[in-house]
């Protein structure tokens, strides 16, 4: 591959808008937030594994709607 090529297909950060966040990003921090939030629920209900397991849930649902929100 010449430079040009590899030029030509790297990823570039222009092609965003300005202001806008990584969807990427967005996805992991969602995803933190429900695992944190499905922990407190399974501290609170006294079973984490089924906690953490809605936490996950809700929180690719979070990341999901984030990322779309944010492209």
């Amino acid at each position: 591959m010449t430079d040009q090529e590899k030029e030509a297909t790297k990823p570039s950060e222009t092609n965003r808008e300005p202001g806008s966040k990584n969807p990427q990003a967005m996805m992991g921090a969602g995803v933190a937030i429900g695992i944190g939030v499905g922990a407190a629920l399974g501290a609170a209900m006294d079973d984490m594994s089924i906690g953490i397991a809605i936490g996950a849930g809700l929180g690719v649902a979070l990341g999901a709607a984030l990322s779309k929100s944010q492209s």
